[in-house]
């Protein structure tokens, strides 16, 4: 396949990805973790997918929070991307310790239209990276796409919300402070996942325009409201890769529950059965 061709179908698919974003109306993603799952999310009719990188992880056989190789997330990553035609974006948790010219090039090699970039620190003491440093990553890395000719979307993850870091006005503060220095170094929205307040949400909004908001089926807010709040982006997180895992493992208890009594059973630790 022409290589120019294939670049030039990823910077339209960036491109459509992009405009979802500015539309009328909420842009509304679930999160896959396997090209089955993006398969049933694409069939559906959502115009756009996202990745999770714990349900990714967890599908490996991996931990969450970087527990999983980078060629492993990534490669998943691209089996996601190549097994629907809507635009996927890809959650790359902190980036794996990859300089921002390499985590561009491995996004645009795996097919994907933007990336999650949040700023928990995986690798050292404290549970964030100072502000002014990631932001300087940031611009980094959508400097790196935009060398690379594909003006990948940046979405900034704030954590601050979901290290719990403080109390609520100044987890606000705080994540206030890092959602401007990130839609400053270049970040096309802002996610402070798990920020339920409306007010905060309010806020949020108002300071930096574009805001990714984590919701979970049963959730406090419901997807109209976050429309009227003024988000423009809606994403589920690990949520319905962790409701499927629950429906498997009940699945699992009920079959387990009808073997008859001379079914094989795997002898369980301790001489139990």
């Amino acid at each position: 396949m022409n290589p120019h061709r294939t670049l030039d179908a990823l910077v339209h698919k960036v491109e459509a990805f992009r405009a979802l974003h500015q539309a009328p109306g909420m842009l509304v993603m679930p999160n896959a973790w396997d090209a089955a799952s993006a398969r049933v999310f694409a069939a559906t009719g959502f115009p756009a997918i996202a990745t999770t990188s714990g349900g990714v992880a967890q599908a490996l056989g991996y931990a969450d929070h970087e527990g999983a190789p980078a060629d492993a997330m990534f490669d998943a990553a691209g089996r996601i991307a190549a097994a629907v035609d809507i635009p996927v974006t890809i959650d790359l948790e902190a980036g794996y310790r990859l300089a921002p010219a390499e985590i561009v090039r491995r996004v645009i090699a795996a097919g994907g239209v933007g990336l999650n970039l949040e700023d928990s620190n995986h690798q050292g003491p404290e549970r964030l990276v100072p502000a002014e440093e990631h932001a300087e990553r940031l611009a980094a890395v959508v400097a790196a796409a935009r060398a690379e000719g594909v003006p990948l979307v940046l979405n900034a993850r704030v954590d601050v919300f979901i290290a719990r870091l403080g109390e609520p006005e100044e987890q606000l503060a705080d994540g206030l402070r890092r959602a401007r220095l990130y839609r400053a170094a270049g970040a096309d929205c802002i996610y402070p996942i798990a920020l339920r307040d409306e007010d905060a949400l309010a806020a949020m909004v108002a300071a930096v325009g574009p805001v990714n908001a984590m919701m979970r089926r049963g959730g406090p807010l419901s997807l109209a409201r976050l429309a009227e709040i003024g988000v423009r982006r809606v994403t589920y997180a690990t949520s319905m890769f962790r409701e499927t895992i629950e429906f498997v493992e009940q699945m699992a208890q009920d079959v387990f529950g009808d073997l008859p009594p001379n079914a094989i059973r795997r002898e369980m630790p301790g001489g139990g059965a």
